[in-house]
């Protein structure tokens, strides 16, 4: 969680495992799409430096943050894959709509990880504005992209 006290991109790599043989499916929501790219790049550039064969990271868009759960159950019930990360990008508006997504979103995205007993990551950046979105993919915040990698990293190491 990016705050003043810490940004998205730093991190210790010092008991991260061998992930040369893991393979990794990122779930990419459309909505925002400059934005999540950006993330998505975070996350592959991340997973890169620490091992990962290009040829072991599958990334897979569903249209916006909502459909982030099933893009991410698609992808978990395979075997071969070991670890999921969702990135996606939802902005308060004048509605209430972003409650009911987020909400829905990490509710899904931890049932998924409990259903296949497997990382399956929370990349959801969730900000009342655009510029704090940026903020958080590269910007001054860090990239949450590069979070959910370190996250999955990690998780597979637990």
């Amino acid at each position: 969680m990016a705050t003043s006290l810490k940004n998205l991109s730093d991190y210790t790599s010092d008991n991260f495992i061998d992930i040369s043989d893991k393979r990794f499916g990122l779930v990419v929501a459309e909505w925002n799409r400059e934005i999540t790219d950006t993330l998505a790049r975070g996350a592959y550039d991340t997973l890169i430096k620490h091992g990962a064969k290009p040829e072991n990271i599958f990334r897979n868009t569903v249209p916006g943050s909502f459909e982030l759960t099933l893009g991410a159950q698609l992808l978990a019930q395979h075997e071969e894959i070991d670890a999921v990360i969702c990135l996606g990008v939802v902005i308060k508006g004048e509605t209430k709509h972003d409650d009911y997504i987020c909400h829905a979103v990490a509710s899904g995205i931890t049932n998924v990880g409990l259903k296949f007993n497997k990382p399956v990551i929370f990349g959801l950046v969730t900000t009342n504005t655009l510029e704090q979105a940026w903020d958080r993919a590269g910007g001054k915040h860090g990239n949450k992209g590069v979070e959910g990698a370190v996250a999955a990293i990690h998780m597979l190491g637990f």
